[in-house]
């Protein structure tokens, strides 16, 4: 039997401020870091010692030695040291020490909103930088919301004097005009994202008031045509619901002084059979000087450690079944040509 190499590295913090960030409440970001790589870690004074078998050991000591440069500034929990433990199992640790970055902006309760991912910065960061961004990836990416702190940044600042928010309204086949009520009424569901986006951002009394000003525009996606949005910050939610034709008309509605964010989950497709806008103009548009596109990905979810654990036990149990599926396939006996297999 092949004896399983065991090493023991130490990872100094420095301080006892930055050993209490990292080992997280009654030591439970240092316990995680333990039961998921299979290691043993203890600390002795401001230093974290780790021992076990020598891959896991490795990703470890790269771990705790990259929240070491993040923790004087950074809060860190067991959702982002599971999220760090990953980007080093993918050889991607570098990578940890970006996550420390300034206030993208402080909602009406004052809570800061930072970028929790490598993806969530790199999207902020071209939004910054770029006056159109498409922002591709799944539920739960943040795209939406950080596309929104942005946009009230933006105005608090001064940048823009106007926020529209815009959205296809196709969601289950449903049509506005079967939908009861007032114009409000029938586009407030598909709309209700964007609205829960902005109160938390404004609070509820700063978010009426811009809205009854006009500094703040709601409105289904057909309501674009015909406009020129100049010195405002436009989103398009939900873009993945829209045609080609529609895409075209929403990204030549830009007028000076404008910045556009186009967000969407190509996964979530609900054109019955038409080709998505949000794909056509993403295939033909990037690399065009100005505009960005930035894809997101599952890692970029920003999710409970037990919630990473049951996708990894559906992937295997995925594996599984296509190994399966497979086997079977190369077992099934071929007909010859006019030949019947018994049981048919």
């Amino acid at each position: 039997m092949e004896k399983i190499e065991r090493i023991k590295r130490t990872v100094d913090t420095g301080s006892v401020d930055r050993l209490a960030r990292i080992l997280g409440t009654f030591d439970e970001n240092l316990n995680f870091l333990s039961r998921e790589l299979g290691i043993v870690a203890y600390v002795d004074g401001v230093k974290i010692h780790l021992e076990g078998d020598v891959d896991e050991v490795r990703i470890g000591a790269e771990v705790l030695s990259s929240l070491v440069k993040i923790a004087g500034s950074e809060s860190i929990d067991k959702t982002k040291m599971a999220y760090c433990i990953e980007l080093a199992k993918e050889g991607r640790s570098g990578e940890i020490s970006t996550l420390e970055s300034g206030v993208i902006a402080i909602t009406a309760r004052g809570k800061q909103i930072k970028c929790k991912t490598v993806g969530q910065k790199t999207y902020v960061d071209a939004i910054k930088k770029n006056t159109v961004v498409f922002g591709v990836g799944p539920a739960g990416t943040g795209k939406t919301y950080l596309a929104v702190c942005m946009a009230v940044s933006a105005f608090k600042s001064k940048q823009v004097e106007k926020i529209i928010l815009t959205r296809p309204a196709v969601e289950a086949g449903e049509k506005l005009g079967f939908l009861p009520g007032d114009l409000h009424e029938k586009v407030d569901p598909y709309l209700r994202p964007l609205y829960d986006a902005l109160q938390e951002m404004l609070g509820l009394e700063t978010y009426g008031k811009l809205m009854e000003r006009g500094a703040i525009e709601v409105a289904p996606l057909a309501y674009m045509r015909g406009r020129t949005l100049s010195n405002a910050f436009i989103i398009l939610d939900e873009a993945q619901n829209t045609t080609k034709e529609q895409m075209k008309m929403f990204l030549t509605r830009m007028g000076e002084g404008s910045k556009t964010v186009v967000t969407g989950d190509v996964t979530q497709i609900d054109l019955d059979g038409k080709d998505s806008g949000l794909v056509h103009a993403t295939d033909i548009l990037d690399g065009v000087d100005g505009i960005a596109v930035c894809r997101l990905t599952a890692k970029d979810v920003v999710r409970h450690p037990l919630v990473m654990r049951i996708i990894r036990a559906y992937e295997k149990d995925a594996e599984k079944a296509d190994k399966s599926a497979l086997e079977k396939t190369r077992k099934t006996p071929k007909k010859k040509d006019g030949e019947t297999v018994e049981g048919e």
